[in-house]
């Protein structure tokens, strides 16, 4: 097997994935700044303690990567399957990032913190958000279906419809506003 290269505190500017592409490899605690990978294959790629600032993100592969303590701040994610990362150790956090029609399906992301961020049409089916937190999210068309959402924190989030039914919801906060969230199905009206 190839041993692959090793990057540690460094920092990346304005790479992109048709003029100079990142390298396979491990990468430890470096940053990623206004960066245009879209498409770009990062399959098995170990990214630990790493950020991304302002980057474009959409459509990347991430089959088998590893994506530990991993910060996105400003990025345009669009279509990305997080399950397909290895789970050993999965944890990032975004912050003001556009994750439209990406999938956490059946993926273990406990303690997760998603902040301002929009999240429109994310398939969180089957996934362990057990004590994450949604903070200012736009959730709109976001799929809750057989989620353990214990502990997490939607206080301050909109747009979603979460069955209470379907779902595991012991201790989750929610705001008075957000009940419409949570009673949809029922096709009641709430004032």
């Amino acid at each position: 097997m190839k041993e692959l290269a090793y990057f540690a505190d460094k920092k990346f500017e304005n790479i992109s994935r048709k003029a100079n592409p990142p390298k396979p490899g491990e990468y430890e605690n470096c940053r990623f700044l206004n960066c245009d990978l879209e498409e770009c294959n990062l399959s098995d790629f170990v990214f630990t303690d790493c950020e991304f600032f302002e980057c474009n993100l959409s459509l990347i592969k991430l089959t088998q990567s590893t994506l530990r303590d991993v910060k996105f701040h400003g990025c345009k994610m669009m279509g990305i399957h997080f399950e397909d990362c290895n789970d050993f150790g999965l944890s990032f956090r975004f912050d003001n990032c556009t994750l439209d029609h990406s999938s956490f399906y059946n993926t273990k992301i406990n303690k997760t913190i998603f902040m301002n961020s929009r999240l429109h049409e994310v398939d969180f089916s089957e996934s362990d958000l057990t004590d994450s937190s949604f903070l200012n999210c736009d959730l709109a068309g976001a799929l809750f279906e057989n989620t353990n959402l214990e502990k997490a924190d939607f206080l301050t989030s909109f747009g979603y419809s979460i069955d209470p039914e379907r779902n595991r919801l012991r201790k989750t906060k929610f705001s008075s506003n957000g009940l419409t969230g949570l009673l949809g199905k029922y096709d009641i009206i709430i004032e």
